[in-house]
């Protein structure tokens, strides 16, 4: 059988990009502002690597993939290129290498956050890629663009959920506008600990992890600190996670503890160092997203339930629980690749959950 990508044009990725016409900048340098991750030592990471390697080689290793960063900045440019260089790419079974490896592409309107396009990455790409949306050519052109056409416009870029980032720059048209955009609405982060599912794994896109979801529904930085199969809360990391800056903290790490009383030993214990040293935040306590429990799951909940009862009973009003099944509400068993990872239907059926609870609970004017 011929090839797919030439009998559909739609599915066809090419290896280069024809960079005629186009200024490419630095994503480090003004005006481009990235979050949720910084450079150092050549790549992108998401904690001090000296932490990493104190808390297990698993977080060692995965520190620096990129889950939860975000660039922004504001151009009128009808075009918009990105060449990247990637250290470490992750090409697995369980989700799409756009998901793993890619970059999504949404602009910020008075109406909310849209997905525009991703930068899609090449299969069998050995140290990165490079990829050019011309919105004209990919009929991205929306009539309110057409009419406005010199309009400086709002653009966010989500980086990839399971791969490495060293450099990355950005391409726009000759003589286009290239400002900063304006700061989140929410500027302190929310932090998000947890496991695989956390990370983003196996969203089909980098923008479709929970975290970033609700990141952009309410206009708030944050940071994710999803360890694929290394959220253990060790000493090390509950330490880490008290210390950090924060305007609410969620948790789950469920399906990564070793057994359930390693998960018993651990879980208040994480909650009450994040409340000792953030005694004001709100706190939300998640268990493993599965709407329907085997007798692990059953457990694990009752232990999460614990630490949220003992914590109401000790007086504490900004602490919260919600079990997998209100976080399933909208998939049930739907909603994953393999019982476990969301698919994006379960990733956006936990965010319709939290973002919810945090309207209802009044969370965004607590922080």
């Amino acid at each position: 059988m011929s090839k797919i990508e030439k009998i559909d044009k739609n599915l066809a990725v090419g290896a280069t990009i024809n960079k005629e016409g186009l200024v490419f900048y630095n994503a480090l340098e003004a005006p481009f502002k990235i979050y949720g991750i910084y450079m150092h030592g050549g790549r992108f990471r998401r904690m001090p690597e000296e932490v990493a390697a104190q808390v297990s080689q698993g977080v060692l290793g995965l520190h620096a993939c990129t889950a939860g960063g975000r660039l922004r900045f504001k151009t009128n440019s009808s075009a918009i290129a990105l060449c990247v260089k990637m250290p470490n790419i992750y090409q697995g079974a369980h989700f799409a290498l756009s998901g793993s490896s890619g970059f999504d592409l949404y602009e910020e309107t008075d109406e909310g956050v849209r997905y525009f396009k991703t930068f899609m990455p090449k299969v069998g790409m050995q140290e990165g890629y490079e990829s050019l949306l011309d919105f004209e050519e990919l009929n991205l052109l929306t009539p309110e663009f057409k009419s406005d056409p010199k309009k400086v416009r709002t653009y966010l870029i989500h980086f990839p959920t399971y791969s490495s980032v060293s450099e990355l720059h950005i391409g726009i048209k000759e003589g286009a506008i290239l400002e900063a955009a304006e700061e989140y609405k929410y500027t302190k982060p929310f932090v998000v600990y947890g496991s695989s599912i956390t990370q983003g794994g196996c969203a089909s896109r980098s923008g479709n992890a929970y975290p970033s979801i609700l990141s952009r529904r309410f206009s708030c930085d944050h940071i994710n600190l999803g360890f694929s199969g290394s959220a253990k809360a060790e000493d090390a990391m509950i330490e880490y996670l008290s210390g950090l800056d924060m305007s609410f903290f969620i948790y789950d790490y469920d399906h990564n503890a070793n057994d359930n009383e390693h998960y018993a030993q651990t879980h208040e214990k994480l909650f009450k160092s994040v409340r000792t040293a953030h005694p004001d935040i709100p706190i939300l306590i998640l268990t493993r997203p599965r709407y329907y429990l085997n007798s692990v799951g059953v457990t694990r909940r009752e232990i999460a339930l614990k630490t949220y009862e003992n914590a109401l009973a000790a007086g504490d009003k900004r602490v919260w629980f919600m079990d997998g099944k209100q976080l399933m509400t909208l998939c049930k068993d739907e909603g994953t690749v393999d019982n476990c990872h969301p698919t994006d239907f379960g990733f956006h059926s936990m965010a319709k959950a939290i973002g919810d609870w945090m309207v209802e609970n009044h969370i965004l004017e607590m922080i």
